[in-house]
């Protein structure tokens, strides 16, 4: 088939194929370890860390768990670390249920560095659930956000000084669900009377800012069901509490590459997004230039509240005909900037889950900004033992496990978390790196 005209935005963006590194930190990285249960089957984790040095990592599980017999599989798991991620206790379910719960969620405060927020689904026709932890995650206090039962997907969790913000999907639109007292208390709104001609779509990013302005990424994709459209992305902003919201389109990506799974949009553009101390918004995505091509990661921000963005960046480094895919953003102190991503530059998967493929976790931070990066490091390694991991040479893993994976930080130490699996059915485990 001939490839679709791309738009020029597009073109434009994809021709700058990297930044200058010469501002750029090169954090060190610890060797990764293994969170979870060593048999898998962990899904789409999430992490976060607070100002007393203690880490929050969550994921899907899939199978049993002997601290709960009855729970559901799959059910969100729970683990933590103490000592700023050295060592980890053992996991344990957030929230007990013998309904099925997905797509965690967890974040700390930023106003206090302490508040703890987690939110996931639950049921087959996923209600949406906020919970609220004020000694660390030892124990939680749990709130039905929205019993929708009607099928929701992509919850993402925004928080600032008590005011509470959660995003989901649901029959092809965004909702927000809002708290202004701390988790207490919701009410509903939507950003987007109807997003009905964009397709699906999907958040995957927010954040608040300094002033109280609340932003969040997601893409639309214009033929759902079948990701063969462009797909637009998109920040939605709202400096009144919630009450309404603008968008702004950041960039347009072609079809995802086909992945060779039931994940119609596996490899599909998405963007994560992050507020920094001076209240810039920063952006990465992964996107194509043409139809079934494959994806580059991008990185632009904006200084006026989301209003606009600058030039689309390539900041990955990869060679060209690398598939890059499941960015993951976070900002540190001062103008610090943490950027990662997933390719497979260590062997190409031209048709999805191809045993040529090797699939690494790469990241590169920045100490102005965004303005320039460090190096490229990679995150993920090998280790005995698990069947989708391949030794140097060859040096990756099959594939990417889960729709997503994520970055925190706290006041000196970056924090990593993804997974890693033999294909999109897995089984397969998350992985833990920090970094200063």
């Amino acid at each position: 088939m001939r490839p679709r005209s791309t738009p020029a935005r597009l073109v434009a963006a994809m021709g700058s194929l990297l930044l200058l590194t010469a501002a750029g930190s090169t954090p060190a990285f610890s060797a990764p370890t293994r969170l979870g249960f060593a048999a898998g089957d962990d899904w789409e984790p999430a992490i976060a860390a607070d100002a007393a040095g203690n880490v929050f990592a969550t994921w899907t599980h899939y199978g049993t768990d002997s601290k709960c017999p009855t729970c559901a599989s799959p059910h969100t798991e729970l683990q933590i670390s103490h000592d700023g991620g050295a060592t980890w206790d053992e996991p344990r379910p957030l929230y007990p249920s013998d309904e099925r719960q997905d797509d965690p969620q967890i974040e700390v405060d930023p106003a206090d560095g302490t508040t703890l927020y987690a939110a996931f689904m639950q049921a087959n026709k996923a209600s949406e659930y906020v919970a609220r932890s004020d000694d660390h995650g030892a124990t939680w206090e749990t709130v039905l956000v929205e019993p929708l039962q009607r099928g929701t997907d992509k919850d993402i969790l925004a928080v600032r000084d008590g005011h509470v913000y959660l995003a989901y999907h649901t029959q092809q639109k965004i909702f927000v669900s809002v708290s202004h007292d701390g988790g207490a208390t919701w009410t509903l709104q939507q950003p987007m009377k109807s997003t009905a001609k964009l397709g699906v779509s999907l958040p995957s990013g927010g954040a608040v800012d300094s002033s109280g302005e609340v932003f969040f990424a997601w893409n639309g994709v214009t033929r759902p069901g079948q990701a063969k459209g462009d797909i637009n992305l998109y920040v939605t902003r709202s400096s009144d509490g919630g009450a309404t919201w603008s968008t702004t389109l950041v960039g347009v990506s072609a079809a995802p590459p086909v992945c060779g799974c039931p994940g119609w949009d596996y490899w599909g553009a998405q963007m994560a997004l992050g507020v920094d101390g001076n209240d810039r918004v920063h952006v990465l995505w992964n996107a194509s230039s043409v139809a079934g091509g494959p994806n580059r990661i991008l990185y632009a921000q904006s200084d006026d509240h989301g209003h606009s963005f600058s030039a689309a960046r390539d900041v990955s480094m990869a060679p060209a005909g690398v598939n890059g895919a499941f960015p993951a953003l976070v900002t540190t102190s001062g103008n610090g900037l943490a950027i990662a991503w997933m390719d497979d530059r260590n062997g190409h998967d031209s048709g999805g889950d191809d045993p040529a493929a090797r699939w690494n976790t790469y990241l590169r931070a920045s100490d102005d900004g965004g303005a320039s990066f460090g190096p490229v490091v990679q995150l993920s390694a090998y280790a005995t033992g698990y069947p989708y991991k391949l030794a140097a040479p060859a040096d990756g893993y099959l594939q990417p496990y889960g729709d997503y994976f994520e970055l925190a930080a706290d006041s000196g130490t970056i924090h990593a978390l993804w997974g890693e699996g033999t294909s999109y059915f897995g089984p397969g485990t998350v992985w833990y790196a920090r970094g200063s």
